[in-house]
């Protein structure tokens, strides 16, 4: 993988120690260094604290690792990291500083908020660092749609599983289980607006989905970026998916035809390979409310993502 830095890395010790660092780690694992942000893969892009601004992909496939240094912060710095993330369009944001010994927070969109715990050995911190990078930065996004205007007649008006679905999206909804969506149209600038919705496809961000088995291999799910709580219209925001089609890298559906349909959630490749390898699930619903003594993933991959091999 070719990798670039973008920014003035020279500001600060802060910021030196962690370019040299991440370039003598990058370096272990046999990427190759690029000059050119342009020519980069995976970009180490520096996000200003007070001013951030995001880096212009030219490709929706490159990889922005956005690197701030703040003070000290007492707890979790979800609340302040998040907005300087989808400010600076960053895939992971390194949120960090040197006071007293150099600590960061890894800061994913789907609100992952980890640290990577100081060491001595400071080689052995930037591996521990590089771990958490490399699952994400490697992996594919899927987030293209293929519809089909295949939807059999009478399956127009949707069925059992998707009146279901629709109760189910209503009492999450009640029950204060699907965050409201952060008003990205009101924190970025237009021109960053428009480049984010043609980077990842979105106008939006809305956390958590629902999908059901329709057979053995397809399965119905609510659409991107819609209000979770309000489901309802087939081939709208209730939408059936054949599978992942890996020669496009894209989600293909069976929509009705003459249908205005919605993007299916991000979500849906991770849906479809859990359907696929377990036959005997039924359904999945997917929130985001962190639960005290609920086991939790040590990696948070990216929404809608697989492997590249």
């Amino acid at each position: 993988m070719k990798y670039a830095f973008d920014g003035d890395f020279q500001a600060s010790s802060w910021l030196k120690m962690m370019r040299g660092g991440l370039e003598y780690v990058m370096d272990a694992y046999g990427h190759e260094h690029v000059g050119h942000p342009d020519d980069g893969e995976l970009v180490f892009h520096l996000v200003d604290a007070h001013r951030p601004r995001p880096f212009r992909r030219q490709s929706k496939a490159v990889f922005v690792v956005g690197i701030t240094e703040v003070p000290p912060v007492e707890g979790s710095p979800l609340n302040h990291a998040y907005p300087l993330l989808l400010r600076s369009l960053s895939n992971l944001l390194i949120y960090g500083g040197p006071d007293p010994e150099p600590w960061v927070y890894l800061v994913t969109p789907e609100l992952g908020c980890y640290p990577a715990e100081p060491t001595r050995d400071r080689d052995q911190w930037f591996h521990t660092i590089y771990d958490r990078i490399a699952p994400l930065a490697t992996s594919r996004l899927v987030i293209d749609n293929i519809f089909d205007e295949d939807l059999p007649p009478e399956l127009a008006e949707g069925t059992t599983v998707t009146e279901q679905m629709r109760h189910a999206s209503r009492t999450l909804a009640a029950w204060n289980l699907f965050p409201t969506p952060y008003p990205l149209s009101e924190m970025l600038s237009p021109a960053d607006y428009r480049h984010l919705q043609y980077v990842f496809s979105i106008g939006g961000i809305s956390y958590g989905n629902l999908s059901a088995r329709h057979d053995r291999h397809r399965f119905w799910m609510s659409a991107s970026g819609v209000d979770k709580g309000k489901i309802g219209t087939v081939s709208r925001d209730i939408l059936l998916v054949k599978g992942y089609d890996a020669e496009a890298n894209a989600m293909r559906l069976s929509v009705s035809p003459g249908s205005s349909p919605l993007r299916v959630s991000v979500d849906a490749v991770e849906h479809w390979g859990i359907y696929e390898a377990h036959p005997e699930i039924g359904a999945m619903i997917h929130i985001h409310a962190w639960v005290d003594g609920i086991p939790q993933t040590s990696v948070n991959y990216p929404c809608g993502t697989v492997v590249r091999v």
